[in-house]
């Protein structure tokens, strides 16, 4: 704040080029977390529950960062707010789904030890739509709000997808990150070491997969990817505020990975009921389309290749909320992406229940999933307090 010097050199920089961290690091490089007495002395982490409280109740579903960011936000408006999370432990994908590695789960349970501090309640291994009815919360609470992400894994339809040893990606990492707090799976323990690992998908999941897998000793990594390489930099047909089309890799990708683009799986093969080869081909990408803006995908024929397959991880996205009965006792509507529709005050179609997060707007980042959940939070209050 006040950096009239930084603000300029911020301005002068080629958008088309750098990331907004980059940008932002040109003039100051280093991002130093305050130690925790530092934090308590500024108040950060320090409960500071209401005064009072407005006898208004509202639920949340789902404890992920929307989740999570919309109790807050609700708490600190004086009413009184319970949070329903389906798995034994508070988090949602920041808990099970991002390794330790790149998310140290003290700091979760700081902020959740903070909340109930406060006075939110929590609700562990309580299913909505299975254990209790959405209906019943609605006879029970002034405001309902669906935060429970984006969970519908986009699947591969191939020949041997049922082999064993082909799994979810979440699958597998909500497993390690259980495994982490000291659980045990009777057998049944997913593991990479000594295998050969193919990652599909070049995303974050992805890249969350290649670190597990490189820690758990794997034998080899190997990265797939659809589309085609990108560039280094941004193409002058990718300006900001676009997302940029560029090229990047993470530190789990430096720890060791072989990353293949542009190619499909074409089949899987296997011995024993267990999966032994992934059978793939290499993909050429046509000029773009003027009207839909889609590049075709052809197979390039004669470009055939084989790779060794002892784990297989599907890392390809997901395609909007489970649909369950949470959802579909009261008919609630979604979207043409198959996300929960909502008005732009953040409710469904069932006045008092409004939904956030990746479960609203579709698999995103973390950020977005907090600004998800205290916008609905806005919306709530002015709902309940009118």
């Amino acid at each position: 704040m006040g950096d009239v010097q930084g603000f300029i050199k911020y301005k002068k920089y080629d958008f088309n080029k750098e990331s907004v961290e980059s940008r932002i690091k040109h003039w100051n490089e280093f991002t130093i977390p305050l130690p925790e007495d530092e934090l308590k002395a500024q108040g950060w982490i320090e409960a500071n529950p209401p005064s009072f409280r407005t006898g208004k109740k509202i639920a949340i579903v789902g404890s992920g960062p929307a989740g999570l960011a919309c109790a807050d936000e609700l708490n600190k408006k004086s009413h009184s707010v319970t949070v329903y999370e389906k798995n034994e432990v508070i988090g949602g994908l920041l808990t099970l789904g991002i390794p330790n590695f790149k998310l140290d789960k003290n700091i979760v349970q700081r902020r959740v030890n903070l909340m109930k501090a406060e006075g939110v309640e929590f609700k562990t291994n309580t299913e909505i739509g299975k254990d209790i009815l959405l209906s019943e919360l609605l006879e029970k609470y002034d405001a309902i709000v669906l935060s429970g992400g984006a969970e519908q894994p986009r699947d591969l339809s191939v020949e041997g997808r049922n082999l064993n040893g082909i799994y979810f990606a979440m699958e597998y990492l909500t497993q390690q990150n259980r495994a982490n707090m000291g659980q045990t799976f009777n057998g049944s323990r997913i593991s990479a070491k000594d295998k050969n690992v193919i990652v599909i998908g070049g995303g974050d999941t992805g890249s969350d997969c290649i670190g597990t897998a490189n820690r758990q000793g794997a034998k080899s990594v190997t990265n797939l990817e659809l589309l085609s390489k990108p560039p280094i930099e941004r193409s002058n047909e990718n300006p900001w505020p676009q997302w940029a089309l560029v090229e990047r890799t993470s530190t789990s990708h430096e720890e060791g990975c072989e990353k293949i683009f542009g190619v499909m799986t074409k089949k899987f093969t296997g011995e024993n009921g267990d999966v032994k080869k992934l059978h793939g081909i290499e993909l050429k990408f046509g000029d773009k389309d003027p009207i839909t803006g889609m590049r075709p995908m052809n197979q390039v024929l004669g470009s055939e290749f084989e790779l060794d397959a002892d784990l297989v991880l599907l890392a390809m996205g997901f395609t909007g909320p489970v649909k369950n009965k949470l959802i579909g006792e009261l008919d609630i509507d979604l979207d043409e992406r198959s996300n929960i529709k909502t008005d732009e005050n953040r409710m469904t179609n069932i006045p008092g229940i409004f939904a956030a997060g990746d479960m609203r707007r579709g698999q995103s980042l973390v950020v977005w999933a907090i600004n998800e959940g205290r916008e609905a939070a806005k919306h709530v209050d002015k709902y309940i307090t009118v």
